[in-house]
């Protein structure tokens, strides 16, 4: 519930308190009086994007402050808890226009976008006039308005489409990849069977050109190596190496120890030379070659590098790349078993979400039924008992919330064709449907704060009165603010406000009055009279006000 609404410098006020009160609130003055800008002024704080410019002239920002009650299980303490706010029974809405544009709001104290704003908005107000395309007469949301008029649970429904979604993506998926893989089921198996038949291994390139080198080389430094060879052997260094020790062995003892050094040098002499020799032998072996090793070893050379060159891969990855595609095969020769699964998947999903979407339908159609039964009560009140109201409800492409499509049309007399509201309905006709469907939808929806403006133009008499015993019932349940010219409506209210506009100094100011019992009198009056305030009038207002229930 609004509790209090406080302007500063926005447009031709200075400043405003006003402090409401549950029931049926009524605001009244002549046309251009600045009835209009309370709502604006409303409309700022919570975020609705309206005016560019609010800004008193002569001042250097706008301000408005805007109070609420919130009860326990209110929905805006949801909002309030996403967004970090802090949280109490009341709830303080504060945002400032500066001269340059620019507009900050808070939230209990708290810097907030204008996004947390609209958010907390749609929680606390509702605004409604003949021209209402924000809600009843936007086609868009009707269906939202019959679920939350029947209390439908999205949850499952919600559920079973993300399934169906996820299960079909996967499928998708799947096949895209099948037919990716498919298109090149020929090049796969071609090259899986090359890749398997040469069999290279990592490092084996290098090892074999290694080799390569070495046999080129073979025939050229073999001859040399076996001379070397003969010369280190014990034909060659070796045997006179060893007749040279022998001989020293031979006349050492007569020298007293003089040649032990030479003795030690020709050992060490005969170790190196048999370590020489051991090694050029070992080459001379890895040297030889049968006849044909040399061009068996280039074939496979230079086969793992044309293949390499033919894949766009290193050597040393032609293993790696050949395991690759290996499990692409796999993946094509698995997927018609796989993809049996998805589709599977998918016929399993399909039917838990229709099985959901049934069960919404069908609950949409009661509640259809029951809000046809209820406007019809509604209506008659409103002097349309010829009028027919109709929830239409036809199949629509599935999605999250179902696969309905739900339509509020009316006829405004018997036997003739049904439509939308807004084409077929009149000024006063609209207003009336419009109180009626919404008295329905917020039956049992306390805490809201919902605003009628001007919605019963174009009504008078009788017709006003019925609307204003309607506004009234529902402002039963809910805060009702009305902006009004109706004196009928005006005299039902709870609270009432004047509205009223003044030159002071050069300077137009508008400001609201709470008017009390003999004030009201004086201001019906002048709605039923005009300028001029007669006796008569004053007395049909007494009338007026006299007939009002005294209590809400």
């Amino acid at each position: 519930m609004l509790l209090s609404l406080d302007i500063r410098d926005v447009l031709i006020i200075d400043h405003l308190e006003l402090a409401f009160q549950p029931g049926l609130n009524v605001l009244t003055g002549e046309t251009g009086a600045g009835k209009s800008i309370l709502l604006d002024s409303l409309g700022f704080v919570l975020g609705w994007r309206g005016r560019a410019e609010l800004v008193r002239q002569g001042a250097s920002q706008g301000e408005v402050i805007a109070e609420f009650a919130l009860e326990d299980d209110h929905p805006a303490h949801a909002i309030l808890s996403e967004a970090g706010l802090p949280q109490s029974d009341t709830l303080l809405l504060r945002r400032v226009n500066s001269r340059d544009g620019r507009k900050t709001g808070w939230v209990n104290d708290r810097r907030v976008s204008g996004e947390v704003l609209r958010a907390l908005s749609d929680t606390l107000v509702e605004l409604h006039g003949q021209q209402d395309d924000r809600g009843l007469l936007n086609p868009r949301v009707h269906r939202d308005l019959l679920d939350s008029f029947a209390g439908v649970d999205l949850g499952p429904v919600r559920a079973a489409w993300a399934g169906l979604s996820q299960a079909r993506k996967a499928l998708a998926h799947a096949e895209g990849q099948l037919q990716s893989v498919q298109a090149e089921e020929e090049f796969l198996r071609h090259a899986v069977a090359e890749l398997d038949a040469l069999a290279p291994e990592p490092g084996e390139e290098a090892q074999l050109d290694a080799q390569r080198r070495l046999m080129q080389q073979s025939e050229r430094v073999s001859a040399d190596i076996a001379r070397a060879a003969t010369a280190l052997s014990d034909e060659g260094a070796e045997r006179l190496v060893g007749d040279a020790a022998r001989w020293l062995e031979d006349v050492a003892d007569a020298v007293e120890g003089r040649l032990d050094p030479a003795l030690d040098a020709l050992s060490r002499a005969m170790d190196a030379l048999g370590e020489a020799h051991s090694t050029v032998t070992a080459c001379m072996d890895a040297l030889e070659f049968h006849p044909g090793a040399l061009e068996e070893l280039e074939d496979r050379l230079f086969a793992i590098r044309g293949l390499a060159r033919k894949h766009g891969v290193l050597p040393d990855e032609l293993s790696a790349f050949a395991d690759d595609l290996r499990g692409r095969l796999d993946r094509l020769d698995n997927s018609a078993r796989d993809i049996a699964a998805l589709k599977r998947d998918v016929t399993e999903a399909q039917a838990a979400y229709s099985a959901a979407a049934a069960t919404v339908s069908d609950t949409r159609s009661a509640a259809a039924q029951r809000l046809d039964a209820e406007m019809a009560g509604e209506l008659a009140p409103l002097k349309m008992e010829r009028a027919q109201f109709a929830t239409t409800i036809k199949p629509a492409e599935a999605g999250q919330d179902g696969q309905d499509s739900v339509t509020f049309e009316v006829a405004t007399n018997p036997g003739a064709p049904k439509g939308a509201l807004s084409k077929i309905a009149s000024g006063g006709e609209l207003s009336r449907f419009l109180l009626a469907l919404k008295v329905c939808l917020t039956r049992g929806q306390p805490g809201m704060t919902i605003i009628f403006d001007e919605i019963d133009r174009g009504v008078g008499g009788a017709t006003a009165d019925a609307v204003g015993r309607r506004l009234r019932a529902l402002a039963q349940d809910a805060q009702v603010l009305v902006v009004t010219h109706s004196p009928q409506v005006a005299a039902l209210g709870a609270h009432h406000w004047r509205v009223e506009k003044s030159v002071t100094d050069g300077q137009t100011l508008s400001r609201v009055v709470p008017l009390s019992a003999e004030d009201r009198v004086q201001e019906i009056a002048r709605m039923l009279s005009g300028d001029r305030v007669t006796d008569a009038a004053r007395a049909a207002a007494e009338d007026l006000l006299s007939a009002a229930p005294q209590s809400q």
